[in-house]
């Protein structure tokens, strides 16, 4: 085939799209094959009208109507614990991470869950929530389900990086990996599709809001269905402190017949980038700290808290069946972010450092569901225990202060145990220890800290 298809060149002309095919006689038929394809699944009216316009859901706010949220407080009953581990025991519950990012930000184009984060192990971000799960699939005597999201860009890296740690001590069947999907990048200036390279375009994940519809692509719910499974713990990999399933949270989220619940850090200050969770018209939903104006972002009650103050450290629970319906309704919302891409332009033949935003991605995001859950749990948590985002090289939420605060939470849960520490750096494993009463639990007898301490699971063979 020397000529791209005729159908297809009528499409793209009529689109003013014919740039794509830049090349097409020196493509090799494998490249061609692929171009073909990726054109022929880009939603181009969708891709198009969202380049033109730049419209995204959050202009749909009417911002006099939105509320404060309210949330419930972090400390659980021993019911609402019994309750959620009651579920573990049984399988109704399955760990779900996004984990579709690379580490650019960090100095590596490797996926961000291989970066060594463990302040005394060197533990990769991925290595310290898979020990959690296998913690525990041992503590509730059944393998707990792990979905693990990646991208186009990340998803070999990710397989080669668990079979080469052996799965970090979890079966295999255990563990299923998944991949988002993508979308086009649109020239903010021409509107026009851009290219990675001749014969392909440049394409960009589709945001964790994809999760739903790659769960359902990869025929993953009906799995979960078949298997019994419930109820979806969701988490983002660069966050080592999040409590995977946590039981109490778990046990609120099922006796209070939630279909979405949502765990809640205070913000700091207004100007923290963090979105918030509110009401309006009657549902929950999340609004980017981007979009909250800057005048409600600053409000204060009468005691001199922060009026939205209800920050999200994308920590959630969905009801399965919940998930389904919002599928049913169609796909979530595209929101529209101007950012920088560099391409190969073909009018130049030549690559194209950008350094400024020059492109419109497009992305979903996962927290669109909430406005479509008749019932909503928000519960909040403590930062220093959960809430310790890895984004940076340097500065805040950095390869710096995340170790910082691993030793800052176990250096806590030691001195709750009776334990002097001094000034000591300390680590605790989840194959140790994933609170402080199972670390009360499996202290040796007279245990003392009197150098740099790395607690893991050999310490009480």
């Amino acid at each position: 085939m020397r000529e791209a298809p005729a159908d297809l060149r009528e499409k793209l002309k009529r689109y003013n799209q014919l740039h794509v095919l830049y090349g097409w006689d020196d493509l090799s038929a494998v490249q061609r094959a692929g171009l073909i394809r990726q054109l022929l699944e880009v939603p181009w009216e969708k891709v198009l009208a969202l380049g033109t316009s730049g419209i995204s859901p959050v202009q749909t706010i009417n911002w006099r109507e939105l509320q404060p949220a309210s949330w419930t407080l972090p400390s659980t009953t021993a019911s609402e614990r019994a309750v959620g581990q009651a579920a573990l025991e049984q399988g109704q519950v399955a760990a779900l991470v996004v984990a579709g990012g690379q580490g650019t930000r960090l100095g590596t184009d490797q996926p961000k869950g291989t970066v060594s984060i463990g302040p005394l192990s060197g533990a990769s971000l991925f290595q310290i929530h898979a020990e959690k799960i296998l913690s525990l699939s041992r503590r509730y005597r059944r393998p707990l389900l792990w979905l693990i999201m990646t991208s186009p860009a990340t998803d070999a890296a990710t397989r080669e990086f668990f079979d080469t740690h052996g799965y970090f001590g979890l079966n295999r069947d255990q563990v299923r990996f998944f991949v988002q999907g993508t979308m086009p990048v649109v020239c903010a200036r021409t509107r026009r599709l851009l290219l990675e390279a001749p014969g392909q375009l440049l394409l960009s994940p589709n945001g964790h809001g994809g999760t739903l519809t790659a769960l359902a692509e990869h025929g993953l719910l009906e799995e979960l269905e078949s298997r019994g499974v419930e109820h979806i713990f969701y988490f983002q990999v660069d966050n080592p402190l999040v409590r995977v399933c946590d039981p109490g949270f778990l046990g609120r989220h099922i006796l209070s017949q939630a279909e979405v619940s949502s765990k809640v850090v205070l913000k700091e200050h207004p100007q923290e980038k963090v979105g918030i969770f509110a009401c309006h018209q009657d549902r929950c939903v999340l609004i980017e700290y981007s979009d909250l104006p800057a005048e409600m972002a600053q409000l204060r009650d009468d005691n001199g808290r922060l009026r939205y103050a209800a920050g999200n450290p994308a920590i959630h629970i969905f009801r399965r069946d919940f998930l389904q319906r919002v599928l049913s309704l169609g796909e979530l919302p595209f929101h529209v972010a101007h950012k920088v891409a560099s391409y190969f332009d073909p009018d130049t033949g030549q690559k194209v450092t950008a350094e400024a935003p020059n492109a419109w991605k497009f992305e979903q995001f996962i927290f669109d569901v909430l406005p479509h859950a008749r019932s909503w749990l928000l519960m909040e948590t403590s930062r220093a225990e959960e809430f310790a985002p890895l984004k940076n090289a340097d500065g805040p939420d950095s390869l710096q202060t995340v170790p910082q605060a691993i030793v800052a939470l176990h250096r806590h849960w030691l001195l709750q145990a009776g334990v002097e520490v001094q000034d000591w750096p300390v680590e605790i494993s989840p194959l140790f220890a994933r609170d402080v009463e199972e670390l009360l639990q499996r202290l040796p007898p007279g245990f003392r800290v009197t150098g740099p301490t790395y607690l893991r699971e050999e310490v009480i063979r």
